[in-house]
Parts: structure tokens; sequence; C-alpha cells
């Protein structure tokens, strides 16, 4: 296999656990799993939308280890869609107060979304070295666009490579970007 072959992005949403799948402070009949369950990037009418207030804390566990290179969100509504997200990852027991006032190390990576970025779900890069040996993805909503008490994602994407177990060892020594 190439270098090229090996860095491909391809949608990791196939390697999704979908039984351990959840998100806190998701609307009764608008969940992460309806706009996952597909295991491809969601093109339904179904949505993800907050229920007390603007955050959500989304729990992707995959079903076996991955590196993350990007990922991308995209919302139909602009005044609710995403604008400032927190990504950690290997957490399992994540709650809101674990990741209100995280910072870097703890946070993977903090990113500030536009506009631009939501509606047309533009594939945003993550800071490779830091999203290595993937088991969960945990994506925390702290804000939208509008200020407003409901967050809407009608799809989530997540790009990388899965981690070959032969090749696993050796690749660790290796510090891409």
């Amino acid at each position: 296999m190439s270098t090229d072959e090996s860095n491909a992005e391809v949608s990791l949403l196939q390697h999704l656990d979908l039984r351990q799948i959840n998100c806190l402070n998701e609307a009764e009949h608008h969940t992460l799993k309806g706009i996952v369950e597909s295991k491809n990037q969601n093109a339904t009418g179904a949505y993800l939308l907050s229920d007390a207030d603007e955050q959500l804390l989304l729990n992707i566990p995959f079903n076996q280890s991955v590196k993350v290179r990007a990922i991308s969100i995209r919302s139909s509504s602009p005044e609710q869609a995403p604008k400032s997200i927190k990504i950690l990852i290997n957490r399992p027991a994540l709650g809101f107060e674990d990741v209100e006032d995280a910072d870097e190390p703890t946070v993977a990576q903090s990113l500030e979304l536009s506009p631009e970025d939501v509606q047309e779900g533009k594939v945003l890069a993550l800071r490779y070295v830091r999203f290595q040996a993937v088991n969960s993805l945990h994506i925390f909503v702290a804000s939208n666009q509008g200020g407003g008490d409901e967050t809407r994602i009608d799809a989530v994407d997540i790009f990388g490579t899965t981690v070959e177990t032969t090749k696993s060892l050796s690749g660790l020594s290796k510090q891409e970007e």
C-alpha cells in the first residue's frame, strides 16, 4: 500500500458502535442516533436538536481503534447551527461538568465554527497528532450561531483511517501532522 492510499480520508461512520452512541441534552424525537444510524452522512429529514438549552454532548464510540483527521458538521438552520465546540477522545463516562470549563490538553481540540462551515458541512481538519488511537470521540457543543436555546445538527461525519493492528506499533514512532 502506498503512502497516499494509507492516508486516504474515508468516512468513519461505518465503524460506529451504534449500541453505545448517545447524546446528552438531545430532544426525545431528534436524536444523534437518528442522524448516524445509516452509517452514511445523513441525507434524510432527520436532525439532532438540543432539549433544555443550546448545549449538546455527542458521545461517538467506534467498534475499532481509528485515526481521525477531520470532521464535518452540517446544519440547515443558520441560527441554530453549532458555533463553539470542544472535541475530546477516549472518555467513556463524560458529562457536561467535565467539559464546560475544560481546556487543552484535556480537550484534544477546540474549534469556532463559522456559519459557512456548518451550512456547507465543510470538512474541518483536526490536529492529527492528537487523534491517533481513538476509540470514542466526544463533541461538546458549547454555543450556537444565534445564541438561542436550541442547537440543530443535520449531519455529522468523521474522516480518517482505521488503525491496522499489525502496523499500529510501528506507526507509533511516526509523528504525522
